[in-house]
């Protein structure tokens, strides 16, 4: 009896039936195509986990700064105060040191008598009333 040699497979399901049987047929198949599953779940476990890790670091952070955004708030209008204040003594000064070198240059006129200065005194009250 003549027997035909066997027909050949294509190249690929030799490799593809040779694989299946490393793997160890539908088992190792089905292990292989639960891990390509779950791997996606895995990344948004990941995801999930990191995110709310992230959400605990935030939190206080945002606290924070809304404390100190209310602090600021406070200096700015404070220093506001302060430079208005700043203002007025400057004013202030201004107008005594005025004051003063017109006493000086009272009491210091070759032609200076006590009547004279009492009279430029006279005058830098009168000036200071009215404002």
């Amino acid at each position: 009896m003549i027997t035909a040699p066997a027909p050949e497979a294509p190249h690929w399901v030799q490799l593809l039936l040779s694989l299946l049987g490393i793997l160890g047929g539908t088992t190792g198949l089905a292990a292989i195509a639960t891990v390509l599953s779950q791997r996606g779940k895995f990344k948004a476990d990941a995801a999930d986990t990191l995110t709310e890790a992230a959400l605990t670091l935030v939190q206080p952070l945002q606290t924070r700064i809304t404390e100190l955004e209310g602090e600021a708030l406070h200096a700015r209008s404070e220093l506001g105060t302060l430079r208005e204040q700043v203002n007025q003594l400057q004013f202030v000064v201004r107008v005594l040191t005025r004051t003063l070198d017109r006493w000086r240059t009272a009491v210091h006129a070759p032609d200076a008598t006590l009547r004279k200065v009492r009279a430029v005194v006279a005058d830098s009250e009168r000036l200071s009333e009215d404002r």
